[in-house]
């Protein structure tokens, strides 16, 4: 009885020696999408009312754990089911996600700014109005944003752990998916509260809590612009790097091309990686405008009943 007790023992702790070193090599490749992740989702819900932005982001949190509890089974299911099927859906993902892109591209570059108080106050009236239609679009979408990117989180995990034994790949891939979630979204609640931050600190009697929050409060604007740019970058970077993953011909000459760079002296490797990017955003910024005029073109020839 002992003995089969210390050979449990020692399975369950070669079980979890196991999912350390996979979570920590999983955690590793998905790094690059965590940092895309954290900037989608933050200039995602970015624009509410301050009183309302932790509210949003905990909903959007939440939707995200749903996210994963429909993901990592599904995945793993799809892998032992129907392996081939992974790329295509990655893929269909990836170029929605570059669809959303040019959407909010577009949308930047149509919206024109109120030139008059009169305009201001008018679009202030109607925004007072939509918020909570507003409110709920930004969860929604940012919702749907994480599931594309959860996927390919979860994807890269089940990569990792491709030839480990079914309870390792679980542990793995629930130990990445509540890491990310968590990680991601604290990292989200803590950026869009830094105002509020900045703010509580210019209201203290030291002089020195005094100038970080005055730093804080100048700092969190630039900041969220900056974020929005990002976020919108973001999209084509995953979208158009899961489109360039998944067709084999795109693949192929991106990493010729990339290795060629590389051979470069002294700034190879920086010149990789820019070059890596700069091609992952061109295919995400051509397949989405693509994916633009196939939605406009099926709109016009099947218009909705009216």
């Amino acid at each position: 009885m002992a003995s089969s007790l210390l050979l449990l023992l020692d399975d369950i702790a070669t079980v979890l020696d196991d999912v350390a070193v996979m979570s920590k090599m999983a955690a590793k490749k998905t790094a690059g999408v965590l940092g895309d992740d954290l900037a989608l989702n933050a200039q995602q819900v970015s624009g509410v009312r301050s009183d309302r932005e932790l509210p949003v982001v905990w909903s959007v949190a939440k939707g995200s754990f749903v996210n994963k509890l429909i993901l990592v089974p599904l995945a793993l299911l799809i892998s032992v089911v129907a392996p081939w099927a992974i790329n295509p859906l990655l893929m269909l993902g990836g170029l929605f996600l570059c669809y959303e892109g040019v959407e909010k591209l577009l949308h930047s570059l149509q919206h024109k700014k109120p030139q008059t108080a009169d305009e201001a106050q008018r679009e202030l009236e109607h925004t007072e109005i939509d918020l909570a239609l507003y409110e709920k679009d930004k969860v929604k979408g940012a919702i749907r944003t994480d599931f594309i990117l959860s996927a390919e989180i979860v994807v890269i995990s089940l990569g990792t752990v491709a030839a480990a034994g079914f309870l390792t790949k679980v542990s793995v891939l629930s130990l990445i998916a509540i890491a990310m979630t968590v990680g991601v979204y604290g990292f989200v609640a803590l950026i869009v509260k830094i105002d509020d931050i900045g703010l509580h600190l210019t209201e203290q009697a030291s002089s020195a809590k005094q100038r970080i929050g005055r730093g804080l409060l100048a700092f969190a604007p630039v900041l969220m612009k900056t974020l929005s740019v990002v976020g919108t970058v973001a999209m084509f970077l995953v979208g158009g790097g899961i489109i360039n993953h998944a067709v084999p011909w795109m693949h192929h000459f991106s990493e010729g091309t990339v290795k060629y760079v590389q051979e470069i002296p002294s700034a190879g490797s920086i010149i990789g990686a820019v070059a890596q990017n700069s091609l992952n955003l061109l295919i995400g910024l051509i397949a989405g405008l693509l994916v633009l005029l196939a939605v406009g073109l099926v709109k016009k020839l099947w218009p909705k009943p009216a």
